[in-house]
Formats: C-alpha cells, sequence, structure tokens
C-alpha cells in the first residue's frame, strides 16, 4: 500500500524557499552585529575592527537613563502582566466550562488580534482623558499600558501549563483535608511555577522592546532605549545605535532562551 503520509519538507523548492527565508530574517541581524564592531563614523562603510562605539553608548548618560527606564518599566510590566494573566489563567482553566468562556478568551487575547497601532491610539486617547481630569503625568501610564498589552502574552504560556497539569494532586490534598488555600500554595503554585517564569520573561521581552505603544503613551522626559534609538534614526547616525541594538538582541536571546528552557521544564 501506498504511503499515504504529506510531509511538507518533502515538497518540491521547500529547501530553497526554507534557506532564502533565514538568509532574509537573520542576514541583516548579523550585518548588524558585525558593523557595530566598525571603527568608521559611517553605519554602512567598513573600516576596521574596534569596539569604540560600545565604550561610547556605556558613557553616553541619555542612553543609561533611557536604558534604566526601560528596564524599570519592563520588570514593572511584566509582575503585574503576570500577576493578572495567572489569575485569569487560574479563573478559566481550573472550573468547569461556563457560558461566555471563549468570550472572556477573545478579551485576553485581544491585543494579539488588534493591530498594535490600533491598542497604541486608543490607550493615547483612554490616558489623555485621565491626564486631563488627574494632571498626572509620571511614568504610571507606561507602566499600565505596557501591563495592558503584555497580560496575553504571559497568558499563554501560563495557560498552557495549566492545561498541562494533572488535576489528581490537587484532588489528592483536598481529600487529605488541604484548604484550597494550601491546596493553591503547596500544590498549584509550585507545579505552575515554571509557566509563570515563563510567561514573566516573555512579557518583559515584549515591554523592553516595544516601539510603537510607548512612542504613543510617553510624554517629555520618558525616552526608553527603543524610543530613544528611534530618534536616532532622525538625526545623523553613527555605529553606536548598532552597539545599542546589539546589546539589545543580546539581552532578548538570552531570555527567549530562558523562556523556552523554563517553558520545557516538567513538573
Amino acid at each position: 500500500m501506498a504511503d499515504k503520509s504529506f510531509e511538507v519538507s518533502r515538497l518540491p523548492g521547500f529547501g530553497a524557499i526554507a534557506v532564502v527565508v533565514f538568509l532574509v530574517l537573520y542576514v541583516p541581524i548579523f550585518t548588524l552585529v558585525i558593523y557595530s564592531f566598525n571603527a568608521g563614523t559611517t553605519i554602512t562603510h567598513w573600516q576596521g575592527w574596534s569596539v569604540k562605539w560600545y565604550y561610547d553608548a556605556w558613557a553616553n548618560v541619555a542612553i543609561k537613563e533611557a536604558a534604566v527606564r526601560s528596564l524599570v518599566l519592563a520588570s514593572a510590566a511584566a509582575v503585574i502582566s503576570t500577576s493578572v494573566a495567572t489569575m485569569a489563567a487560574l479563573a478559566t482553566t481550573r472550573r468547569r466550562a461556563f457560558k461566555g468562556q471563549s468570550v472572556i478568551f477573545v478579551a485576553i487575547n485581544q491585543p494579539l488580534m488588534v493591530p498594535e497601532i490600533v491598542t497604541a491610539v486608543a490607550l493615547l486617547i483612554f490616558f489623555g482623558v485621565l491626564k486631563s481630569w488627574t494632571g498626572y503625568q509620571g511614568m504610571g501610564y507606561l507602566i499600565l499600558a505596557h501591563s495592558a498589552f503584555c497580560i496575553p502574552f504571559a497568558y499563554l504560556p501560563i495557560r498552557a501549563r495549566l492545561e498541562g497539569m494533572d488535576l489528581s494532586l490537587e484532588t489528592a490534598a483536598a481529600d487529605l483535608y488541604a484548604t484550597p488555600w494550601q491546596t493553591f500554595r503547596r500544590v498549584t503554585l509550585p507545579l505552575l511555577g515554571p509557566g509563570i517564569a515563563a510567561g514573566a520573561m516573555l512579557a518583559f521581552v515584549i515591554s523592553l522592546d516595544d516601539v510603537v505603544i510607548t512612542e504613543f503613551v510617553k510624554t517629555a522626559g520618558q525616552e526608553t532605549l527603543p524610543t530613544y534609538m528611534l530618534g536616532q534614526l532622525r538625526r545623523e547616525m553613527t555605529p553606536e545605535v548598532n552597539a545599542i541594538s546589539t546589546g539589545l538582541l543580546a539581552v532578548t536571546v538570552l531570555l527567549l532562551i530562558a523562556f523556552s528552557l523554563v517553558n520545557r521544564k516538567k513538573s
């Protein structure tokens, strides 16, 4: 009998298309990293190897302030969004199916389905109204905006972890007269830990790299590292921007590797 199994990798031209896609994706990134070590003052003309631009970026006060602000913003957004996502995941998976459950899933994942520019404009209008009412102009708006945007990114791995967890251990704890809080603290939470950590890291990376929402919501003096780099594009660019980009790339890659390892961890 003929083999009826279907494998995409055996289709004609699959290998060539895969090579082209990987080249388009990664050659520009490798080029960026290489040119961050360019000794010259232009970003496209190679003039020898140097780490000068890394030293310049490290000594740049504006870059340091933007980097610290980005880390604080991403950390706060990761904590808030992960906390909300954990509660949402528990409420939507640790119970029987209920009417309107699909609507709740759609509402939680809405930032993933709507273009980011739409979310940014909506947040700009909403926070504009709040600013006019309260007069507050601080970082709180950016933290709330990033937290709201990162919730679905944290929710997905946490929910996936919960759906893969066996209920028998929690049932056994209840049979042994553990209270709901004791069952959650001693059984559910430790088992859910890898999913929470993965969701927090993913939310941190999304917040750290965000440009669109930050650009719409921020006020004067609230530059993050990505928006600082965007501003540099409008001025005379130097390989310093390449050095900053390479640093951000390294942080993102490390966090994504950690996310992958934590998400694969078994209970």
